[in-house]
């Protein structure tokens, strides 16, 4: 998504584009969320500031992470760079520019929906932040009335009572959801970016097949695959940090890898729904219901069916007759998320003409053209559009 979303950005600018990547657009990390373009996520995901809730995050409490010890000394120092920026006083300074680019998220992808003719795949019914217990609903209750007075975040509370009426599929009642309204939803997010990348090419960009890796600097500009231009834009998620390297930059990152698995019940989940007790996503789509989990640290290679994709099945079959799963195996991605929990976008301090757009987090499917308008006026002289976005992690 934010590959595709740089190249339209600019090409709406008048800039001659190409697209190089290794596989089709939208077969990353960006086939794989939940396929919500949020409105409400005002705030980026923080690492719990007291040691307490801390330890119970690394154990697994609620299924939220997943944690193998072997993946910690490789990321040590990104994850103690990023509980540090989780302090609450730094947290609330990074939410209010974080909460301005979610604001332009809706209204950037909007006219490229229209105009990538994916109006077939979007539902602007927002989704169900729901809560098994009581107490934990009306923990969020006043958690969603904060968002509504900061950030002006709309909501409608629904008992349970109301949300069996709203979700009358589900099989047990709940104590209530947050219906979360301004949210979009989209049942194919894959194919959503692939319409993205048809709207380039009708426009006349081009897209190639290539490895972006081989980039190098000839000269006063760069090539790429056999590709050459005057500037280049790194948009490659997790896999940056590994290409900057070559140039001598270094971007510690914090990779969380999330699986999903699809399945064939006649779920008849009008909404995606949260299971926000058990870190579950409950998300309709093309494929079947995608049973999507939180985040795991891990270095090993994906098991064909997770243990935390394995607690959040059963914990999904409690609330819908979700049937059998469509794949032999689970899907598996690596959010890229940078300590201070901002995306990088900007012009590398030593080489002009390559540009950095990558560590959106949980969020690059929802913030992709919000931030590529804003990379694309900041490679015309608006350095204030990116003037928050480096955290100051680019190393010189």
């Amino acid at each position: 998504m934010v590959g595709v979303a740089t190249a339209l950005a600019l090409q709406a600018r008048g800039h001659d584009c190409l697209l190089l990547d290794r596989r089709a657009p939208g077969e990353e990390t960006s086939y794989g969320n939940a396929g919500l373009i949020q409105a409400e996520a005002a705030e980026p995901y923080a690492l719990p500031w007291r040691v307490w809730d801390l330890a119970r995050m690394a154990v697994g409490y609620r299924n939220a992470v997943a944690l193998d010890p072997r993946a910690l000394p490789g990321q040590a120092g990104a994850l103690l760079r990023y509980w540090w920026q989780s302090r609450p006083a730094s947290h609330a300074r990074i939410s209010r520019t974080y909460a301005r680019l979610i604001a332009e998220a809706v209204p950037t992808h909007a006219p490229l929906i229209a105009e990538a003719g994916a109006d077939n795949i979007i539902h602007r019914d927002g989704y169900w932040d729901a809560y098994r217990t009581p107490g934990a609903f009306d923990a969020a209750l006043q958690e969603a009335e904060r968002m509504r007075e900061r950030h002006d975040c709309a909501f409608t509370p629904h008992d349970g009572d109301a949300l069996g009426r709203a979700e009358p599929a589900l099989e047990r009642r709940l104590a209530g959801a947050i219906l979360w309204s301004e949210t979009w939803r989209c049942s194919a997010p894959g194919e959503l970016v692939a319409a993205y990348a048809r709207l380039f090419v009708a426009r006349g960009g081009t897209i190639a097949t290539g490895d972006a890796m081989s980039l190098e600097q000839v000269g006063k500009g760069w090539r790429a695959a056999g590709q050459e231009a005057e500037r280049a834009v790194v948009a490659l998620g997790p896999w940056s940090p590994e290409l900057l390297a070559r140039f001598g930059y270094r971007v510690p990152m914090v990779r969380k890898r999330g699986h999903h698995l699809h399945f064939a019940g006649t779920h008849g989940l009008r909404r995606a729904l949260v299971d926000a007790e058990n870190s579950t996503v409950l998300a309709p789509m093309r494929q079947g219901l995608r049973v999507a989990t939180g985040a795991a640290f891990s270095t090993s290679a994906p098991a064909a069916l997770p243990r935390q994709l394995r607690r959040g099945e059963v914990t999904a079959r409690e609330l819908l007759p979700i049937g059998e799963a469509v794949e032999p195996a689970a899907w598996s991605g690596t959010r890229p998320c940078l300590p201070g929990m901002l995306p990088l976008v900007r012009e590398a301090p030593r080489h002009p003409g390559l540009w950095l757009h990558f560590g959106h987090g949980h969020h690059g499917f929802t913030l992709g053209p919000a931030t590529a308008e804003r990379l694309a006026r900041a490679m015309e002289g608006e350095a204030e559009a990116v003037a928050r976005l480096d955290g100051g992690l680019l190393g010189h």
